[in-house]
C-alpha cells in the first residue's frame, strides 16, 4: 500500500508568512531559527509564545536586532505573545520546541535510574528518563494540538521537541488531521558522516547533500539499507570498513574524559552493522538506549564503546548560558560582549518550507504516522523515513521493512510508545507503568525494583505530572518510594 501524503487545504503565502513559535523562549533553537530566517528568501512575522514570558521577550528583541545586520537578506519582525491562542491565530506554520527546566526534571531522569544500575547515556527519548519526559510532555502537546485545531487548522506544524516519536504521535492522537512533522538531525549527521567517509576513503569531493540513504525506523533508532554518494554505492565500502581499524576501536574513561558528550565515535554503529547487516542512522549515544546490551555494565560499558554519559550536572549547567557551550547567550551578542556573525544553523526547516511553497521537490527524513512507508510495523505509530516535500504536500517514501531481529527491536519500542500514548489519553498511571515495564532498560530490573523506580521518578517530578490520575493508581499506592 502506498503511504498517504500529509497536505494542507490552504497553500502558504510565501510573501508574508505568519509563524507561531511555541517555546519561543528557547535558548538554542529560537536563536538558530532567527538567524536562518534572516538569511532566507522569505519575509514575515514571528509570534513567540512561552510560559517564560521574559525569555520570549528577549528572543523577540534579539530577532528584531538581527534584522539590522548588514548580512540579513529577508525582512522579519518578532513579538512575544502572552496568550497561546493569540500566538496561533491564523498561523501558516507552527514550531514546537519546548522543555521544562532540566534542573527540576531532566536531572531526576538521569540521577534516579542510575541508582538502580541503569546508565542511560542521554535519557531524553526512551528508557526510564525518556518515558517520564514523554509522560510530562504528552498532555501539554495534546493541548497544543487542540489549540491548533481551533486557531490554525491548516498550519504546517514542525515539532523539534523530544521525545519526537512520543509527542508527534500525541499531536495526531489529539487532532488526526493535523499537518505535523517530527524533525530531527540525527539522520542528517549520518549523511554527513557518510560524506566524510566518501572523501577520506574514496577520494570524492562530497558533502551531506550528495549522500542519499533509504532510512526507516523510529526516531533515534533509524536504520539505513542503501547509501549512495553522487550515485556511487557506498555499501561495499561500509562492509570493508566495519571489519577494519576504523570499525574496531575501543576506549577507556581516560580516553574520553576531555571529549564532548556529543562526540560520536561510531563504534556502536559499526557493531550493530556487523551484527545485523543494516546501518544504524543515529548517534551512538542514542542507539545504546535502544540496543541496551551496550550499557549492560554501566559506565565502563559506555566508555568501552566510545560514549560519554550526559550526567545530571551537565544538564543543570546546560540550562544556564553563562555555564554552557551549547546554550546561546543572545544578551551577550546584543550587548557587545560577544562577537556576532550571522550564519546558517544547517537545519532543514527552511528547505522544507521552500518545498512546501513550491520550490521543490525536496527529500529529507521526517517523522509521520505509519501509513505503509515502513512495511512490517503496524499502521498508526510514528515512524521515521524519507519523504518528498512539494507544493503544500509531504509524502513519505516507501522504505520497506527490516531484517527480523531489527524489526523485533524496533517493534518492542513501538509497543512502549503506543502504550504510553494510550495511557495519556485518560491519565491512566497503571497503564503507563505497563509501558514503562516493557522498556528494555527497565527489564534489567526485578518487578519490585521497576515499581520502586517508577514511584521514585513520579514522586520527584509530581508537579509536572498533574494530568495523571494519581489517586486511582495501584502501582503508586504500593510503591514505597512514592508518598502521595
Amino acid at each position: 500500500m502506498a503511504p498517504d501524503a500529509t497536505h494542507a487545504e490552504q497553500p502558504i503565502d510565501s510573501d508574508d508568512l505568519e509563524i507561531a513559535y511555541i517555546g519561543g523562549g528557547s535558548r538554542q533553537w529560537a536563536p538558530n531559527l532567527i538567524q536562518d530566517l534572516a538569511l532566507s528568501e522569505f519575509d514575515g512575522h514571528v509570534r513567540l509564545y512561552d510560559t517564560n514570558q521574559e525569555a520570549a521577550e528577549t528572543n523577540a528583541e534579539f530577532g528584531n536586532w538581527v534584522q539590522d545586520d548588514p548580512a540579513a537578506t529577508a525582512e522579519w519582525s518578532y513579538e512575544a505573545v502572552a496568550d497561546l491562542d493569540d500566538a496561533l491565530d491564523g498561523a501558516d506554520a507552527v514550531i514546537l520546541s519546548t522543555q521544562y527546566d532540566p534542573r527540576d526534571t531532566f536531572v531526576h531522569d538521569l540521577r534516579i535510574p542510575k541508582e538502580y544500575g541503569i546508565y542511560g547515556a542521554v535519557a531524553a527519548t526512551i528508557g526510564p528518563g525518556g518515558i517520564f519526559r514523554a509522560m510530562r510532555t504528552i498532555p501539554v502537546f495534546r493541548r497544543f494540538a487542540a489549540a491548533i485545531r481551533e486557531n490554525c487548522p491548516d498550519a504546517w506544524v514542525f515539532n523539534y521537541t523530544n521525545p519526537v516519536h512520543f509527542v508527534t504521535r500525541a499531536l495526531y492522537d489529539e487532532y488526526p488531521d493535523i499537518n505535523a512533522l517530527g524533525l530531527c538531525h540525527e539522520v542528517l549527521g549520518t549523511r554527513w558522516h557518510l560524506a566524510m567517509l566518501a572523501e577520506e576513503e574514496l577520494g570524492m569531493d562530497a558533502e551531506r547533500a550528495d549522500v542519499e540513504v533509504n532510512v526507516k525506523g523510529i526516531n533515534h533508532f533509524t536504520w539505513v539499507d542503501e547509501a549512495r554518494c553522487k550515485g556511487v554505492d557506498l555499501w561495499p565500502l561500509l562492509h570493508e570498513l566495519k571489519d577494519g581499524e576504523r570499525g574496531s576501536k575501543r576506549f577507556t574513561y581516560d580516553d574520553l574524559k576531555d571529549d564532548s558528550v556529543f562526540t560520536d565515535n561510531w563504534q556502536v554503529t559499526w557493531e550493530l552493522f556487523r551484527r545485523f547487516g543494516v546501518l544504524p542512522a543515529a548517534g551512538d549515544r542514542h542507539l545504546i538506549e535502544y540496543a541496551t546490551s551496550f550499557i549492560a555494565d554501566g559506565q565502563d560499558s559506555l566508555n568501552h564503546w566510545g560514549v560519554r554519559r550526559t550526567d545530571a550536572d551537565y544538564r543543570a549547567k546546560h540550562w544556564t548560558p553563562a555555564e554552557s557551550k551549547q546554550t546561546t547567550n543572545v544578551e551577550g551578542w546584543m550587548e557587545g560582549e560577544r562577537e556576532f556573525e550571522l550564519e546558517s544553523s544547517g537545519e532543514e526547516f527552511l528547505d522544507i518550507l521552500e518545498g512546501l511553497t513550491g520550490d521543490g521537490p525536496y527529500v529529507t527524513n521526517v517523522n509521520l504516522p505509519n501509513s505503509g512507508q515502513v512495511s512490517d510495523i503496524e499502521q498508526g505509530p510514528v515512524v521515521e523515513t524519507n519523504a518528498v516535500v512539494r507544493d503544500n504536500q509531504v509524502k513519505p517514501v516507501n522504505a520497506g521493512g527490516f531484517p527480523r531481529p531489527v524489526r523485533s527491536m524496533v517493534q518492542g519500542h513501538v509497543d512502549t510508545i503506543e502504550t504510553i500514548v494510550e495511557a495519556a489519553r485518560t491519565g491512566d498511571v497503571d497503564l503507563a507503568f505497563q509501558g514503562f515495564s516493557i522498556d528494555d532498560q527497565v527489564q534489567t530490573l526485578t518487578p519490585d525494583e521497576s515499581r520502586e523506580l517508577f514511584g521514585e521518578l513520579f514522586a520527584a517530578e509530581a508537579e509536572f505530572l498533574d494530568d495523571w490520575n494519581v489517586d486511582e493508581s495501584e502501582v503508586l499506592a504500593t510503591a514505597d518510594t512514592f508518598d502521595a
